[in-house]
């Protein structure tokens, strides 16, 4: 690992990941989680204000940079609710055939190199009746702002540890084996186009 993904990359990726539409996109989410919870990305913990300690059993906060980790520290010690950190990527969750009741996938599904093989990692741990509960940026509808995408991504992937501007995050979700109880769209407020078209809402896993 090299310098600027030890330290500068965390503080990046806390910074953007923090801008008000994106920690109000987070407040939509959250609050639904119940039950045994499974946070792929936990990053900074930037979703644990929003977890409902009365719902909320356990959080297993699934993270793989041992820096987002340490930057997370003081938001696990603040919790409402226990995290159980897990230090494998999305590809490899280290947990038991339907064990999880929620899974909270937030501005993380644009980073993991393989997402498919990380969806079918989230249906095979989740409960049947369990949820996934979503909001990723992605791929924008309009054609303008999709090519702005294309062009800008191998800049962008480079200084945003892998991020994907224009990953189509429904048709990616759908086709990992869940189906939408709930999904709504929109360019977030005060956000770049290029980076502000937002998946949010919840789905289940197809039987």
């Amino acid at each position: 690992m090299g310098l600027y993904e030890k330290h500068f990359l965390p503080i990046f990726i806390n910074k953007a990941c923090s801008a008000p539409p994106i920690l109000k996109q987070r407040e939509k989410v959250v609050p639904f989680a119940e039950g045994r919870v499974l946070e792929i990305g936990m990053g900074s913990g930037l979703n644990l204000p929003y977890y409902n300690p009365d719902k909320v059993e356990f959080v297993w906060g699934l993270e793989p940079s041992e820096g987002m980790r340490k930057k997370a520290a003081p938001a696990v010690a603040a919790a409402a609710v226990e995290v159980k950190f897990l230090d494998l990527p999305g590809e490899e969750v280290p947990l038991e055939d339907k064990s999880v009741d929620t899974i909270v996938l937030t501005y993380t599904l644009c980073t993991i190199p393989d997402a498919m093989a990380a969806l079918a990692q989230m249906r095979r741990v989740l409960k049947p009746g369990g949820r996934l509960l979503f909001s990723e940026h992605g791929e924008a509808p309009d054609e303008g702002v999709a090519k702005w995408q294309r062009r800008i991504q191998p800049f962008w992937g480079v200084i945003g540890g892998g991020c994907h501007l224009g990953r189509p995050i429904d048709r990616m979700i759908s086709a990992g084996g869940f189906q939408f109880d709930k999904i709504e769209t929109m360019y977030l407020p005060n956000t770049p186009k290029f980076a502000g078209f937002n998946y949010w809402g919840s789905a289940t896993a197809m039987s």
